[in-house]
């Protein structure tokens, strides 16, 4: 497996260390605690189905995309994108 050197300073390594469990490489450590943090499709497809909306969201959601089909270059942009 290729390995890649890193440089944190003292404070992030002790706070890392800290998460360390007995026999637990700093690498082990690092994919347990942001491993669960990358968003797949899987895990996307999952929380939509949990999403509730208040009343016209979804309303008003599509009257954004048609303004943006419709002008392009002035449409309101959605937060985030």
């Amino acid at each position: 497996m290729a390995v890649k050197t890193i440089t944190i300073d003292m404070e992030a390594y002790e706070k890392l260390a800290l998460e360390k469990k007995a026999g637990e490489s700093f690498s082990q450590v690092i994919k347990r605690i942001l491993g669960s943090r990358v968003m797949t499709a899987e895990k996307l497809l999952a929380n939509a189905r949990s999403l509730s909306f208040a009343e016209g969201t979804l309303d008003r959601m599509e009257e954004i995309v048609k303004d943006r089909e419709a002008d392009l270059v002035g449409a309101p942009r959605l937060e985030g994108a």
